[in-house]
This record gives structure tokens, sequence and C-alpha cells, in this order.
């Protein structure tokens, strides 16, 4: 894959194999998955295991590029692969059109120091140390004095919710509150890449929502380049920008959740998605019957349209409209971001759409 001139992150045919004991042993393994032998194969031949299988994907700045699969999928090897923490077998991976599988140890700690963060399923936070100094950690790895970094520290703490609270310690604070303490230590230092590793799984449900809505609030406000691993597809679907779906180390399928659900290209992909409500998905802007003069304004009132009806906006996914479109009597018109009517809703292509 070759890199855009809008990509941030490139992953070009990572490979990952564990198990082999040397150079040769590694090259059997290689060699027989080249000639399509299957993980499980290769593991009764060689007691290797594949971890990631010649990946290849791009994350453009500002996206957030959701990672899932069930267990064993491979989806954590191949983040720790794409951030640098675990070798690649073969293949590279690039930020900004560096190559950084090429790099020597040390220029690799000071990209990861400054421009990559990861927030991990468990929370990693030091418990000797104050919620403020845990904020502060990366920031002091990379030389800034005290009074510096306590102050950037305090502002980030504001950021995530968490004002008032850098002087206590991490057993002090809730599962949630934790978490957001990680989230905070990774934006201190201002990174390129946010790496997430089922960051929310372990919380309760109410929490992981309350995070999940933190993090949307976050990137809308930072917009920084996000990799995040989950194996709930809700999840993908709140989060993501683009969806891959892994399966034995591969990726079966890359796109928007509302393409997956419309397109599945393999029987896994279907049965990922088999129970996830299209109206969380499809947005009104794909069954809406479109004006021929996108030009018109609406000129009533916002939240009403110009016939007396409801606007709605383009990307608005089917779950926020239904109670309109069976409570409105007037016309429900689809607006673009600067106001414009570009469209109708249709109720029976919505009810088409909800039907599968």
């Amino acid at each position: 894959m070759e890199s855009t001139p809008e990509a941030k992150l490139v992953a070009d045919g990572v490979w990952k194999v564990f198990g082999a004991r040397s150079t040769r042993a590694t090259d059997v393994v290689l060699s027989l998955a080249d000639s399509g032998a299957t993980r499980s194969h290769i593991l009764e031949q060689t007691g290797a295991t594949i971890g990631a299988r010649d990946v290849s994907f791009s994350v453009a700045p500002g996206e957030t590029f959701v990672i899932m699969g069930l267990s064993g999928s491979g989806k954590s090897t191949l983040l720790r692969c794409v951030a640098c923490l675990t070798p690649v077998t073969r293949g590279s991976v690039a930020l900004d059109g560096e190559e950084l599988t090429s790099m020597s140890a040390d220029e690799l700690r000071r990209v990861r120091r400054e421009k990559l963060s990861m927030v991990f399923q468990h929370f990693g936070l030091f418990p000797h140390r104050r919620v403020i100094d845990n904020v502060a950690y990366g920031l002091e790895v990379q030389g800034w004095d005290r009074a510096k970094r306590h102050a950037k520290a305090d502002e980030i703490l504001e950021l995530v919710g968490l004002t008032g609270w850098g002087n206590h310690y991490p057993q002090q604070l809730s599962g949630g509150m934790q978490q957001r303490v990680g989230l905070a230590r990774a934006l201190a230092v201002e990174p390129d890449v946010l790496f997430f590793d089922e960051p929310f799984s372990a919380l309760d449900p109410l929490i992981r929502r309350d995070m999940q809505e933190e993090l949307l609030r976050l990137q809308h406000t930072m917009q920084r380049t996000i990799v995040f691993v989950t194996h709930d597809f809700d999840e993908a679907i709140k989060l993501g920008d683009r969806i891959a779906i892994m399966k034995d180390g591969e990726f079966d399928q890359v796109g928007t959740a509302a393409e997956l659900l419309a397109d599945p290209a393999t029987d896994y992909v279907r049965e990922f998605t088999r129970n996830v409500s299209r109206a969380k998905v499809v947005t009104v802007d794909r069954v809406m019957v479109a004006l021929p003069d996108r030009t018109t304004a609406a000129t009533s009132a916002p939240g009403t349209g110009a016939n007396g009806g409801t606007t709605v906006p383009a990307g608005a996914v089917l779950e926020d409209v239904l109670g309109l479109l069976v409570s409105n009597r007037g016309d429900v018109s689809v607006v673009d971001d600067d106001g414009r009517a570009i469209g109708v809703v249709d109720r029976s292509r919505v009810e088409t759409v909800l039907k599968g």
C-alpha cells in the first residue's frame, strides 16, 4: 500500500509471527503462509502462530479507525505492531511518511515519547503516584520541569472532567475516573496518534457509555488520529469513522458501518452485523428524496422546515429521527451544514431500509 498525501498513519503488509525460534523457522512459517496455508495448519506444522497476516491500511488525520473482532482474531497484536510496541516480522509502519519500522531504537523511543500515546484496558496507573503525577508522567520523561508539567496536567484534568482530583491517589477513584486519568495521561503529551486497546470493556455499561461520549467530545475538540480496538460492534459504530473487521490475523472487510451493514463481504462480517439495528447506522441522507435545487435555503427558524415541518441534519442516523417521522404531520426536511434544504425524508424508504 502506498502512502497517500492525506494519510497520517500507514501500515503496509504487516505480519507478526509468534513462536518461531530462529530466522530460518520464521522463513518457513512465512513460506507456508505465502502458499496459502491456514493459521491452524501453520500452528500444527511449525508450532508458530500467525498474529497478523499481511495487513495493510491507512488512517487519515483526525480519523477514528476501529479494529474489531473476536478474542484471538489478532486485533490487539496488530495494534501493538502498528504502535511499535511489538516489532513486526515483515512489513512496515509509517507516520507522516516516515517509516517507523526502520528506525533505530533511540529514534523510535523519541517518536513514542513525543508523537504516540496508548490507552489500555487495564489502566496501568502508578498506585504510589498522585493523579497529577500520573497524568504528567509522559511530560516528566520528556524533561519538563515540575511546575510546567503540573500546570499542563491540571489543564488536561479539567478537559476530562477531573478538576480537583489531582492530589488524590488512583485507588481513591472509581474505575471510570481511573480510566479518565489514563486518557488524560495519553492526551497530556499532545500525541499525533492515540491507540486504544479495548479501554472501556472492563467498565460498567453506564460508565462505559459515559466514557464513549467523553471520547467523542474530546475528539470533536482535539481532532486526533485514533486507532481503536474493540470487540463490541455497537461501540465501533458509535466511535468509528471506518471499521475493520478482523479474523485469524487478517482483515475480512474495511468500511463505514453503513457499508458493512449494507454489503457484508463475507459470512463472518454478515454474522457480526446480523443483530445490529440499521436505525443506529444508516444516515438520513442515504434514504432522503433529494431536492433538484440544492441552493434553496431553509428560511424558517432552526429545527423547522420551510413548510412548517421539522428539519434534520443530513448526517443524523435514522434512530434520531424515527420519533419525528411518527409524530410530525408536515415534511421532514434534510439540511446540509449551511442550513440549506437538500432533501425530504421518505417514510416508505425508511421502512424498507429498516426491514432490511
